[in-house]
């Protein structure tokens, strides 16, 4: 049972709800369909009406046939029968009609609220928790739900059939009848009784969907890299595993469930025998006819079907509960960003100073960040952050972007607490290019002007010329117009870098936050990349992790950072001339950058080349 279970523990966020808080919490959901709902009611109630009813019409009209002897009546039958079956099928289409409209509303209404939670989230609760998981939360989870309640419809109309046939079963014989109600409860009860384990396993299996989704999203974002290290039989086997284990959960929810009808049926049957068997009694007694008495067996058999569907039906609404408890999770889960309320516009454009005062920041206890941090970045002051890995300059530069919460100390914008600015206003003004930028599938030009929707086609042309007049749209098959695919698959990495810059220089932002990409491109690239940085920078504060001599030489003032602390900065020229850490970072990430090293080895390889071939 351990190994079925492995990897399926709840997450962090997840809570225990109520079936009453649950179900209070769906029908706010219901709320805004009640004229729809109140029509379905009705059709339920006609049809239940309709159901029962008929059983007692044709009894009715046998009786009277018998006794006068006229066939006639077995027309006027038929019609009723007739009558009653097509009226009862309208009203099915009716019921059904309305009851998938509202009920995919409310599934649309509720993936709405669950897919906003998940958007609004801080960046620290994707470094916790799987996407794949929260995905599953948002389609299998809500899906599952409102099968549930699509089911839940047919049991309400056997519900009220239930109830409309105890009146039938009192006027026919309400001796017997008080017997079968003393008997009802023992079937509920046992229906009960597979309650939390119908609960249980229902959770484990959303779950493992969960873990299902998990693998094939890494599986599928990563699969360039499987088959570039030939891993493909790898990442099968992972799939095999957790999808075998998917299996062996729903196997156990199937046995749990598909138990239910049997056990129960055994009980109605042993139920309907007691009735037969007290029955006869009466029977013999002359307490009730022969006629009476078969009918009142018929009834008795389509009384116990809906007490039977509905009590298997509550442990399938666990089913239902469970999935929705896991979407009602993910929407209540708390942003671990918390800004101060009231919260302050940002009106107007923002200067860019950005001033650290004894910041303490951690992702978890055990791993301290920054401590005791300060550093004041002047407006339209361009730094370089430099450092070893672990350094700390990552955790800067997502403070300053408000995607984590630091735990002490203040962190300022224009000398306002950043915790009281309103971030959708903040975020307006900043501009991000991670180290491997995002593009998301589409035109390079809808790419560009993802910052700013509303940007005309000829803004995003002049932008794109700004950076060497244009030249790197030659590269691309159908200039602005070229499909980037799946997050930027089909652009160099250097393209990527350029489509991500044009879209900052568009939006042109107060604050501006790039963290370098490591990978090496081409010296055409490299400067057409180092122009838009200066078009950016120079109306822009800009926080830079660099990795480019380039970048670093034109930034305004270097920080170098160790153990999250600040051990140097000032220029290029100022820290070479220090020799202290600074230097050895040169040595080591930067040295072979520059043009002179770039020069001397070409001079000593042409030179070891002329040597060789004066060797005999």
């Amino acid at each position: 049972m351990a190994t079925i279970m492995r990897g399926l523990e709840a997450e962090a966020y997840d809570r225990q709800y109520s079936d009453k808080e649950l179900t209070r919490r769906i029908l706010h959901y219901f709320r805004p369909h009640k004229r729809k709902i109140i029509t379905v009611s009705t059709a339920i109630f006609l049809m239940a009406v309709s159901s029962a009813a008929l059983p007692i019409v044709i009894s009715g009209g046998v009786d009277v046939m018998a006794e006068s002897q006229n066939e006639a009546i077995i027309p006027a039958l038929v019609a009723i029968v007739f009558i009653t079956g097509v009226g009862v099928w309208g009203l099915n289409w009716v019921r059904r009609r309305l009851t998938t409209e509202v009920i995919a509303d409310v599934i649309m209404t509720m993936r709405t609220d669950a897919f906003d939670a998940a958007a609004r989230q801080d960046l620290s609760f994707y470094d916790e928790y799987s996407s794949g998981r929260v995905v599953s939360r948002i389609t299998s989870d809500t899906q599952e739900f409102g099968e549930v309640v699509t089911l839940s419809t047919d049991v309400i109309n056997q519900l009220s059939v239930a109830l409309f046939l105890i009146v039938v079963l009192f006027a026919i014989q309400w001796q017997l009848t008080l017997l079968l109600l003393a008997m009802a409860p023992f079937v509920v009860i046992v229906a009960l009784a597979f309650r939390h384990i119908a609960r249980r396993v229902t959770r484990q299996s959303t779950r493992a969907v969960g873990e299902v989704n998990k693998s094939i999203q890494e599986a599928v974002t990563g699969i360039r890299i499987a088959k570039n290290f030939r891993q493909e039989e790898q990442i099968y086997g992972e799939f095999t595993a957790v999808n075998n284990q998917s299996y062996s959960i729903n196997v156990r929810r199937g046995f749990v469930l598909a138990n239910i009808f049997p056990v129960l049926n055994i009980l109605a049957g042993i139920g309907t025998a007691a009735l037969v068997y007290f029955g006869g009694l009466t029977v013999v007694t002359g307490a009730i006819s022969i006629a009476g008495w078969y009918l009142f067996v018929s009834t008795v058999d389509r009384f116990w079907f809906p007490l039977t569907q509905l009590s298997a039906f509550w442990s399938q609404f666990q089913a239902g509960l469970s999935a929705v408890e896991r979407v009602f999770a993910l929407i209540d889960v708390e942003s671990a960003v918390v800004q101060k309320s009231p919260t302050q516009p940002v009106a107007g454009r923002l200067r860019g100073q950005i001033e650290f005062r004894h910041v303490d920041f951690r992702y978890t206890e055990q791993e301290q960040v920054l401590s005791d941090f300060s550093l004041t970045v002047a407006p339209g002051e361009s730094i370089a952050l430099v450092g070893h890995t672990g350094a700390g300059k990552s955790s800067i530069i997502k403070l300053v972007a408000r995607f984590y919460e630091f735990q002490a100390g203040e962190l300022l914008i224009d000398n306002r607490d950043i915790r009281t600015l309103d971030l959708t206003d903040y975020r307006r003004q900043l501009g991000l290019v991670s180290q491997v930028p995002f593009l998301f599938a589409g035109t390079v030009s809808e790419n560009i002007r993802y910052g700013r929707p509303e940007a005309t086609d000829a803004e995003v042309l002049h932008m794109a010329r700004r950076i060497g007049n244009g030249e790197w749209l030659e590269t691309l098959p159908n200039g602005l117009h070229s499909q980037v695919g799946e997050r930027g698959g089909r652009l160099s990495m250097g393209q990527r870098q350029l489509v991500a810059l044009t879209r900052v220089l568009l939006q042109s932002p107060s604050i501006f936050i790039l963290d370098e990409a490591t990978a090496s491109v081409d010296p055409f690239t490299e400067s057409q990349i180092q122009q838009a940085l200066d078009l950016i920078m120079k109306n822009s504060t800009a926080i830079i992790i660099a990795h480019r001599l380039s970048t670093v030489r034109s930034s305004d003032r270097i920080i170098v950072l160790e153990n999250g602390r600040i051990i140097e900065q000032g220029s290029h020229d100022q820290l070479i001339a220090h020799s202290g850490h600074y230097a050895e970072l040169y040595d080591t990430y930067f040295r072979h950058q520059s043009l002179a090293y770039i020069n001397r080895e070409s001079s000593h390889f042409r030179a070891t080349a002329a040597g060789n071939n004066l060797t005999p």
